[in-house]
């Protein structure tokens, strides 16, 4: 398992359960870093507590957000398994927060036609979720945690993958793993535009390393931006997308800089309330800062001026508190917010069994891409990750069960001479890795962010390019070396922007999360997925003509 967020934990109980030998590796801590743990909120899956509720309304729901776009096959998995998945969850300690009733408790998120949002509490989902798994794994004789491996390469014989090499981060050894089938969780790529509400480690190696490997991508156009970050005033110790739960709880009324509502204006509703889904949230926020009429430092408000003083402190207490020692009151004065780069609804192409077309390559969670099409429900990201992840450990082991190991030795030599080559420090010129990921971040921010077009998209595209001929000075250093895993980081970084920006310049409309200045209206002729792959050495997006892998 690669990546060792939920879905990567989820799937290593999955197989251990298909009494595999399982290997569980993470680029920085086991079950500590990743995506999961950062998320606040709620993991939506039709339980029915709250209200009478069923899978198929939730699918109906996904399939709306998603602009015509899901593949329906991976969007029914994720609802129709969603409630079993939290129910297992909560037989392992999850601690859903409940009613006076015993029920699940369960709120309505935007896009949502019923309550069926589960959390922990409004704070602290992510965490729960992520130390509960923590703690299911650590109970699994058979899996094996390995932290602070950095995987470079899946190596791949007679077209199955066999294994991967990486580097130990700590002490720069190269790392060779040999294994029967291989699970890409590494997550998403939000790490690549400079306003994100990412981890550090969220740069989009789990596409890359698919794409190296010869697998494809899907949806890569579709990056999702969280409409109501924090952006002023200045915020210290706090997750900027923590706004959310303060809509949930309290609604709160999003103002433009000259004080006035506006969500209306772009065919949502908001009036307080807290509906509006998040693709067309950011457009009009978006468009509102580019007629002129945003907030000092370009986002627009968040007012809860008119929520009495015992009612936050009764939401929430402590944060209030830390809200205040950071300046902040919010009984007398808005908060600005704007969007930023949040979640990826595109990824690794897969199966309904979360195989790639690389036999023995699986993927799980925000590594997989067609389930939420152009646009991803409020709540969804959680449930992929338990779903996708339970599903790809269980079918990579049942698949390779009882099977011989098909490890290679030249194919995995040459994966190792290709990551020393990548490792070899030079004290003499060039530009830090860290200088050139923060060039691409802008670069992706600038010209293939919310809003794009075809004359931004291939500046982009040209500025890649020249990154990538650019010299990466390393520092010598022996054993951890950040400049080395920087450098290797921007490679993978440098992959999965080119296959955002390929995919975006070949959809030539608007849709959801991808917004085209110059082809504004939706076009029923690209009501199809668009594919990314290695042909060549080169990266190419295409339409294929048949969309299912078998």
């Amino acid at each position: 398992m690669v990546g060792a967020g939920g879905a990567g934990m989820y799937a290593a109980i999955a197989a251990a359960g298909k009494d595999a030998s399982v290997l569980l590796l993470d680029k920085s801590l086991v079950g500590r870093g990743g995506a999961t743990i950062m998320a606040q909120m709620t993991v939506a899956a039709a339980i029915g507590h709250e209200e009478p509720d069923h899978w198929t309304d939730h699918l109906q729901d996904t399939l709306a957000a998603g602009r015509e776009l899901c593949d329906e096959r991976l969007a029914r998995m994720l609802c129709e398994n969603g409630p079993a998945r939290i129910f297992e969850m909560d037989g392992w300690g999850a601690h859903w927060a409940r009613g006076a009733d015993d029920r699940i408790r369960q709120v309505k998120a935007p896009g949502h036609g019923r309550a069926r949002c589960c959390y922990v509490d409004f704070l602290n989902t992510g965490p729960g979720v992520a130390g509960t798994l923590r703690r299911q794994v650590s109970r699994l004789g058979s899996v094996r945690r390995v932290s602070n491996v950095a995987v470079t390469e899946i190596v791949v014989h007679d077209g199955r993958a066999v294994g991967a090499v990486g580097m130990d981060v700590v002490s720069g050894d190269v790392v060779t793993m040999n294994a029967k089938a291989v699970v890409l969780a590494a997550g998403g790529l939000t790490k690549i535009y400079r306003r994100n509400s990412a981890s550090t480690n969220m740069g989009g190696e789990a596409y890359a390393l698919a794409l190296w490997a010869g697998a494809e991508l899907i949806d890569m156009e579709f990056v999702q931006f969280f409409p109501i970050a924090h952006l002023a005033p200045r915020l210290v110790g706090m997750d900027p997308i923590m706004w959310d739960p303060f809509r949930y709880k309290l609604g709160g009324r999003l103002l433009n800089g000259d004080f006035e509502e506006f969500m209306h204006r772009y065919g949502g509703q908001d009036s307080g309330t807290y509906t509006t889904v998040r693709d067309q949230a950011s457009y009009a926020i978006l468009k509102e800062v580019e007629a002129g009429r945003g907030s000092p430092h370009g986002g627009v408000y968040l007012d809860f001026r008119h929520v009495p003083d015992e009612t936050l402190r009764g939401a929430f207490g402590p944060v209030i508190d830390r809200l205040a020692q950071n300046g902040i009151d919010l009984t007398l004065t808005p908060v600005e917010v704007a969007p930023t780069a949040h979640y990826h609804m595109g990824g690794i192409r897969v199966n309904h069994r979360m195989e790639t077309r690389v036999a023995g390559l699986y993927a799980a969670g925000e590594a997989v891409g067609g389930a939420n099409g152009a646009n991803r429900l409020s709540g969804n990201a959680i449930t992929e990750a338990l779903v996708f992840g339970e599903c790809a450990g269980r079918e990579a082991a049942t698949a390779v069960a009882g099977s011989a190991r098909g490890w290679n030795p030249a194919a995995a030599e040459a994966a190792v001479e290709r990551l020393r080559a990548g490792l070899t420090a030079d004290a003499g010129g060039g530009v830090p890795a860290n200088v050139l990921q923060r060039r691409l971040q802008d670069i992706m921010w600038e010209d293939a962010g919310p809003f794009r077009t075809g004359e931004q998209l291939q500046r982009a595209l040209d500025g890649i390019h020249e990154l990538r001929q650019s010299p990466v000075a390393v520092r010598p250093a022996d054993g951890f070396n950040l400049d080395l895993q920087d450098r290797l980081e921007l490679r993978a970084m440098l992959t999965t922007a080119e296959a955002v920006v390929r995919a975006a310049i070949g959809r030539t409309e608007s849709r959801g999360a991808h917004q085209r200045l110059d082809f504004q209206e939706s076009d029923a002729r690209f009501v199809t997925n668009q594919v990314v792959e290695t042909r060549g050495g080169e990266l190419t997006a295409g339409w294929p003509v048949g969309q299912s892998l078998p």
